[in-house]
Parts: C-alpha cells; structure tokens; sequence
C-alpha cells in the first residue's frame, strides 16, 4: 500500500512532468524584403503544422517570427537558404525565457496593482468582476452567458446601462496563449469603474459590455500545461481544440483557415462548433440595433484591422471604421510614440475568414467591428513579463478610449 504522504507528491510530479517544455527550440526572425519572400513564408506556414508562426504580415520589409522544434530547425534553414531569405536568431533557447511569464509580483491589497503586474487566472478574473458588481451595484451587472466545454463561467461585465446608449461590446482571450489581451480588458474595466469620474466622457452616452476571457478553457491550459497553447479544448478528431476566431459562420473555413484538426488554424467541423464562439454569437444577437462598436483583443503586432478578412475587398462602409481605427492609432502615437499599422485584415495581415470582426459586421450589424491586435513582449516574448503589463494596458488604453469617443460622435 502507498503511503498516504507519497500520493500528493505523485500527483505533483505527474502534473509537473505533463507541462510541455520549449527546452532547445528556437524563435527565428526572417526579413521577408520581396513579394516572393513574403509567398515562401507563408508556404511554410501553410505546409507545416510544426512551424509555429507568431507574427506574420503582408507587409514587405517586415519580419516573420517562427517558433521552431529543434527537429525542424535544420530543414527550416535550409529552406530560407535555399530561397535566399534573411533570418537571425531572435530567442536563442525559448524554455529559458519563460521564466519571466512566471515571474509574479508582490500583490498589493489595492485591487488596481493586481490587475497591473500580474496574469490573473481566470478564477480570479471572475472573482474580480463580481467584487466590482458588488462594490458599484448601481453602476455595473456581471452576467454568466455561457460555459466553456469544460464547464468554466464565461462573464461578461456591463457598466453604465441606460436606455437609448449605444453599445461598445469589448471581447479578449479567443487565442489562449495571449495573455495581454484580458489583461488590457481588465484595465479597461478598471479605468470604466473604478475611475469612473476621469472617464465620464466615454461614459456619458455609452454604454460598455466586456467578456475578458473568451476561451477560459485554452487560457488555463497555457498557464498549466502548454505557454503557447492557442486554441479551445473540446476534442476535434484526433487532436484537441478549435480555432475560435476561424469558426464565426461568414465565409466560414473559406481562406486561411485549416480543415484539419491538429493545425493552430482548426476552423471547427461546423461553423460555431464551440459554446465559446456561440457565447459572443449570441450575445451580440440580442444587441443588434443598439451595439455600435465591436473591439476584440489579440496580440501581438501593433495592428488595427478591420473587415474583411475573407477578401482584400472592403466594405461599403470601410471609411467610418477606418476613421474610428485610425483615432486609436493617432492617440497612441500622440501619448507614448508607438506605431500602429490600420487597415482591413487582408490587406495588411493576411486573408483569415471566420473571424469575429467580419462575423460581427456583416451578420450582428455592428457598424464598427476592430480587431486591435496588442504590442508583443519586446524582444520577441509573445506577452510582455508581468513587470512590463502596466506600460503595455495603459498604452492601449488610450487607443481604446480615442475609438469610443470617436464612436460616440459617430452614434
């Protein structure tokens, strides 16, 4: 019989040993300088389920970011090689580098210092909107609008519900492994409740929805198991989990989006597949007529992007989004210097159908549908370490703020 003592340490080492290791592998930068870099790179992303792309744009001069096993390192090489294409060594051992994400803080009893210097689980996420729902009843609702397949509460959070306000409904958290993404939906939150009095006039006649964790499931898996981990967790033939922002059912699976279900693309094997995806579905339902802005969080690239992501058309509409987006990026550049790239997904990014913002447009009627996509951890960390979220949320913060008050003049 095993001892009592020993059990607990077994199911330690088992968790332990489960957490996937990036010892040896490798994050490669590659100037993509011609129309024919630019078609290679993507070949290989297209070609390979192992190249893990982080970053990855249309935009010549750019540079691709590539997570790379240690078994594919030498083939890969060999093909930027063979094709000419220049490439250095960004992240010369990636396990050693994810020390940093671990890297937690002292927390201070002060609500606003925990949000600032530390990824909160999603337990504490929920905790967290439910103490504000408390604390500022008058002001602010939290609603559960679904489960995950797992079973986790997806929340969302409304303040300053009024009648005849037009609706900003704010989502982050589809692409588990990006944590600055519901890190900068809880400062959004914290600057719309919490420091409501410096924030009225993006209150006054608005009225705010937020979902900080769209795929809660995916999320904690990233913190437990698997840091770059991207997609749901319900099973999907032989291997686990859609991407939920190739499975909104517009153009749905047509371009840049995978049919098999190991790929970091999965579309899903019907649109809407995940009570995730179905979750912000059917919430933005029952807003038609009244929500005016849909902004969902990504990272990272320093991006604004709007429809279409199917086609590198552009709505009939496309000026008033751009000139929402393009408010965000000028605040941004105005405050701390940074650069933002606007423009519509294709067009600057790459062709993506399935996605939200193009869901949200062309079927919800939301006549503002972005896609702000969050700067990255520096020198090519996908999330900045805990010590640099604080700069990273109150940058985007002022983007975020400059798009509602334009919308706001707008509706």
């Amino acid at each position: 019989m095993v001892p009592r003592i020993v059990v607990p340490l077994l199911v330690v080492l088992a968790v332990v040993a489960a957490k996937r290791s990036y010892e040896g592998y490798k994050v490669y930068a590659v100037v993509q300088e011609t129309q024919q870099d630019a078609d290679v790179l993507r070949q290989l992303q297209e070609s390979s389920f192992d190249l893990d792309f982080w970053h990855l744009s249309r935009q010549l001069g750019d540079e691709a970011r590539v997570l790379v096993a240690p078994k594919d390192q030498r083939s890969f090489l060999i093909q930027l090689v063979k094709h000419g294409l220049h490439y250095r060594e960004l992240i010369t051992d990636v396990e050693s580098t994810l020390d940093s994400y671990n890297e937690v803080l002292p927390r201070s009893h002060h609500r606003d210092a925990n949000i600032l210097n530390n990824y909160l689980r999603h337990d504490d996420i929920n905790k967290y909107l439910e103490d504000l729902a408390r604390k500022y009843s008058s002001q602010v609702s939290v609603e559960e609008v679904s489960k995950s397949h797992e079973g986790r509460s997806l929340k969302t959070i409304t303040i300053n519900k009024k009648p005849n306000n037009a609706v900003i409904f704010l989502d982050a958290g589809i692409h588990a492994r990006e944590w600055i993404a519901p890190a900068t939906a809880l400062y959004a939150i914290d600057q719309l409740v919490e420091h409501a009095n410096e924030n009225q006039d993006v209150l006054s006649n608005l009225t705010w929805i937020i979902l900080p964790v769209v795929n809660p499931d995916g999320y904690e898996f990233s913190h437990e198991s698997d840091r770059f981990w991207r997609k749901t967790r319900k099973p999907a033939g032989i291997c686990k989990g859609t991407d939920g922002n190739r499975n909104f059912d517009f153009h749905w699976g047509e371009v840049g989006a995978s049919n098999s279900d190991c790929s970091d693309t999965y579309r899903g094997d019907t649109a809407f597949s995940e009570p995730e995806t179905q979750a912000i579905r059917d919430a933005l339902n029952k807003l038609k007529g009244s929500c005016k802005f849909y902004l969902t969080l990504h990272s990272y690239g320093n991006y604004l992007l709007y429809p279409w992501g199917w086609t590198s058309d552009l709505p009939e509409t496309w000026e008033d989004i751009d000139e929402v987006a393009q408010a965000g990026a000028a605040a941004i550049k105005q405050a701390t210097g940074s650069r933002y790239t606007v423009g519509s997904s294709t067009n600057v990014l790459y062709a993506a159908s399935g996605g939200s913002d193009d869901w949200a447009y062309a079927v919800a009627e939301v006549p503002i549908s972005i896609t702000m996509e969050l700067p990255g951890g520096g020198t090519g960390g996908f999330n900045p370490p805990p010590s640099a979220i604080e700069a990273s949320v109150k940058e985007s913060w002022v983007g975020i703020k400059a798009m509602a008050l334009k919308v706001a003049q707008k509706f």
